[in-house]
């Protein structure tokens, strides 16, 4: 049983070494200073970059953070402290549906409710259906924070003649802050790297960011258009923004890691 365990687990991190080896290996070849400072050029064009496209995703991302963190974050503090068990566990289903729900259903419904009422494709729309998905995570991960925090902790603010939700605020929330921060990292890191809910709401362009109410390209979108190109120049481009991508992830995953240890009690 160990042996099956072992050679399990080495073939998941092999096929993840395999796709970073060779997402790394055809990406960083195309990769230079002038990628990131220098603007896209038309399909089949050599040369140019993927500074607005890096730039939309910074921003999208931001807006969706702006959105999605406050309603995640305190839908996460009513489950852990003030919901009723009936209510709190209907909530947390609905939550658990939302954090499986394909993502090309939530760019579908944020183009209903944003882009056709409005009649463009927009920055805005595409931070809110980023912001759909990372609510969920957020809201599940604050929960299961909050939950950690010792009962002796509330017992003792809630002693001190204080209201709870002053002891929630002051007390609860600093106890539980590094799991919360690690949740809204996981749950940026998640939106960074979705294509199909902008497909149907910021769609893209090449003259960066323009205003919340106008389209606004982001690397992964930019990944999959170049990557479907028929030029060569254009699947070069898309390997070269994939190691972008990757690496923006990369870093916020190292914080999350670098968070999470943090936030360990020391032993000895």
């Amino acid at each position: 049983m160990i042996g099956l365990c072992t050679a399990f687990t080495l073939l998941a991190v092999a096929v993840l070494l395999l796709i970073l080896g060779y997402t790394l290996f055809h990406g960083f070849r195309h990769l230079d200073w002038g990628f990131i400072t220098e603007a896209a050029r038309p399909m089949g064009e050599a040369g140019g970059g993927m500074r607005n496209e890096i730039i939309g995703t910074l921003i999208l991302v931001a807006l969706a953070g702006a959105i999605g963190v406050p309603v995640g974050l305190m839908c996460g503090i009513f489950l852990a402290e003030f919901g009723g068990p009936k209510v709190a566990g209907g909530v947390r289903f609905i939550a658990d549906v939302l954090t499986g729900l394909p993502s090309i259903v939530v760019g579908v419904f944020a183009y209903a409710i944003l882009v056709r009422p409005l009649g463009s494709f927009s920055v805005l729309a595409g931070g809110v259906a980023l912001a759909i998905i990372m609510i969920p995570i957020i809201a599940r991960t604050a929960e299961e924070s909050l939950r950690l925090v010792s009962p002796a902790v509330r017992e003792g603010a809630l002693a001190l003649g204080i209201p709870r939700w002053r002891a929630v605020m002051s007390v609860i929330i600093p106890g539980a802050s590094t799991g919360i921060i690690t949740g809204v990292l996981l749950a940026m890191a998640r939106a960074a790297g979705e294509t199909a809910p902008l497909l149907f709401t910021s769609l893209g362009n090449y003259f960066g960011f323009q205003g919340l109410f106008e389209p606004s390209s982001a690397l992964p979108l930019a990944i999959y258009q170049n990557a479907t190109s028929p030029y060569r120049v254009d699947q070069e481009q898309a390997w070269a923004a994939a190691v972008v991508l990757v690496l923006m992830i990369l870093a916020i995953s190292m914080a999350v890691r670098w968070l999470t240890a943090r936030g360990r009690p020391s032993r000895g």
